[in-house]
Order: C-alpha cells, then sequence, then structure tokens
C-alpha cells in the first residue's frame, strides 16, 4: 500500500476519539467509548499496513537497533508512515489512560482538555504534565475506599 496514503490516514482515523475526549468529555457516549481500548485499532491497522510488508527490513532494525539503523528504517516514506501510525496509536493508548483517569479522579475537563492537545503534538510532555496533575490529585475517597483492602 501506498507509505503517502498510510501516513495521511493514520491521524484521521484517530482524531474522532480525541475530539471526544477533548469537546464532548461528559457525555455518556464518549464515556462508553473511550472505554473500550479497541479504539486504537484504526491506526494499528495502518501500521500493520506498512510495516507485514516490510518485516524482512523492519526486524533486523528493532531487534538489534542502531543510532543509524533507527534512522535509515524511519528515514523512508515506510518508515515515516509506519513510525508516525506507532506514534499515533500510542498516543490515542495514553490519551485514552489519561481521560479516563481524570474522570475518575474527578479532574476538569477545562482543565484535561489542554493536556490531552500536548498529548496530541507531545505525548511524553502531555504524560508528564498530567502524571503531576495526579500527582495533586489522588483518587477520590469514596473510590479508594470501594478498592479491596489488601492484607501484608
Amino acid at each position: 500500500m501506498d507509505p503517502a496514503l498510510l501516513f495521511s490516514l493514520a491521524f484521521p482515523l484517530a482524531a474522532p476519539f480525541w475530539a471526544l475526549m477533548i469537546f464532548a468529555p461528559g457525555w455518556s457516549w464518549t464515556r462508553r467509548i473511550i472505554g473500550s481500548p479497541l479504539i486504537v485499532v484504526p491506526p494499528v491497522l495502518v501500521y500493520a499496513l506498512a510495516v507485514l510488508p516490510e518485516l524482512a527490513t523492519v526486524l533486523p532494525a528493532v531487534t538489534d537497533p542502531t543510532p543509524d539503523g533507527v534512522a535509515a528504517l524511519l528515514g523512508g516514506p515506510v518508515g515515516a508512515a509506519a513510525g508516525w501510525a506507532h506514534f499515533i496509536a500510542f498516543d490515542l493508548f495514553v490519551g485514552r489512560w489519561m481521560y479516563l483517569d481524570a474522570r475518575e479522579r474527578g479532574l476538569h475537563p477545562l482543565l484535561m482538555a489542554p493536556v490531552l492537545v500536548l498529548t496530541i503534538l507531545l505525548a511524553p510532555l502531555g504524560l508528564l504534565v498530567h502524571l503531576a496533575v495526579r500527582g495533586v490529585r489522588p483518587s477520590r475517597p469514596a473510590e479508594r475506599s470501594a478498592l479491596p483492602a489488601t492484607r501484608p
């Protein structure tokens, strides 16, 4: 399949899920849809379409990675499409976790919206900000007490 087409498909397939989390975080359908980890399947399929036909090239570069090998792998159209789909899929998975975690902790959607946008753009920094906010706001007491007690 054309790498340029795969590259161009990855984000539009994930965008509706991001839009739900950012623009309709309290909608009952958002919680149902985002509650499923299967939302990452569309960009994962794009990744598979890019990587599987090139497995003979990809596998050596990832099983024994070197800076030059990874640069060569990502430096071409197929590598760019695969890398982009990889980013999109994992960023969405992390954004999903952040959304669900924020809902559980009672973090206001207006606080989370910019954090989710940051995660779309620069996922590791968005995750870092979420972890910092999460550290300031622990789980709600009712949810903590609902967890089963553990014995030492």
